[in-house]
């Protein structure tokens, strides 16, 4: 039985968090600002005021300490969230996310879990300032030992996050923070999807488009401004990055037999290279274009007033849809 409330991105991981806070008092939260103030995006609003300062940490401006605390909570049993303020600030915390967090099971031969999870608002479209508008998830899909998700909608905003801490490994969790403020509905009674599930968001014949995070809104729009010159794209957010799931990209491919990918992030060794090269791998004989990116530009990110000229929009993905229909 549905139970819909319309609630904006950043409320719905609010009440995520809630619930997950509330069915295990194992999982706490750490991170810079999250307690009274709720964080720079008041993503934690309230929680510290309901659970208390021993359940939601207001902890030093050291991103490696935060990340070597939660492992070693992990092993007296708690499962704890942590806050990145913003993409720029985690690379402090690279090497223990890196060297430590993503080979520890391994390095105990699955005898040890640690369900850290990694909460980084990533991501441009604020007019933000450097190391404010990173897109650094290539950096951790690539790294054996993470799990990395990315919901793009309110609803898989609220049920990811708590899959994200049941999982007994560690997730790194990328909230596209462009998104924050965006509203849709949230069924708080049914789960539509699995963590690491891709999932078709519009049915089309011509051309797959695929991407994560913010982007999904944005191959919306071109879809639809597509369907309005006689094209009819369909629309996949992959949702995990690390496992991929490629069924439903595969098979929408080798119905349309032409994909695109975009990304906010630089194009050179990314998700959607990634992506890429297994459609063509393993759908190779139903493509009937080569495979296209469309990305971020290969220099760092911009100055606030350039990042429209940087950042992937509907028009750049409908140039890309008619070089995928001239083949």
């Amino acid at each position: 039985m549905s139970d819909i409330q319309t609630l904006p991105f950043a409320k719905a991981l609010n009440a995520g968090l809630r619930a997950a806070m509330t069915a295990d008092d194992h999982v706490l939260l750490m991170g810079e600002d999250i307690g009274p103030l709720g964080g720079v995006f008041r993503v934690t609003e309230g929680l510290h005021a309901e659970f208390g300062s021993q359940r939601v940490l207001d902890t030093p401006l050291a991103e490696s300490g935060i990340v070597g605390t939660a492992i070693g909570l992990t092993m007296a049993g708690f499962r704890p969230v942590i806050e990145i303020q913003f993409d720029g600030f985690v690379f402090p915390a690279f090497d223990q996310i890196t060297t430590q967090l993503a080979k520890l099971t391994n390095r105990h031969e699955g005898n040890a879990n640690f369900p850290v999870v990694i909460r980084i608002p990533y991501g441009g479209h604020i007019g933000a300032v450097e190391h404010h508008q990173e897109s650094p998830e290539a950096y951790f899909a690539h790294t054996p030992g993470l799990r990395v998700v990315s919901p793009s909608t309110p609803n898989d905003a609220y049920w990811m996050i708590q899959d994200a801490i049941a999982s007994p490994d560690p997730v790194i969790f990328l909230e596209p923070k462009a998104k924050y403020w965006m509203k849709g509905e949230v069924d708080v009674a049914e789960r539509a999807l699995p963590l690491h599930a891709s999932r078709v968001v519009r049915k089309g014949t011509d051309v797959t488009l695929v991407g994560h995070g913010a982007m999904v809104t944005t191959l919306l729009q071109a879809a639809a401004l597509a369907e309005g010159e006689g094209t009819s794209c369909e629309v996949i957010d992959v949702r995990s990055l690390a496992p991929i799931d490629y069924e439903p990209i595969l098979e929408s491919v080798r119905r349309t037999g032409r994909m695109i990918y975009a990304q906010e992030a630089p194009g050179n060794v990314s998700v959607g290279s990634e992506v890429a090269a297994t459609v063509m791998e393993k759908a190779f004989y139903a493509l009937e274009a080569p495979v296209l990116r469309v990305s971020g530009f290969d220099v760092p990110f911009p100055p606030a007033k350039l990042e429209g000229q940087y950042l992937p929009d509907a028009d750049r993905i409908l140039e890309a849809v008619d070089r995928a229909l001239a083949y």
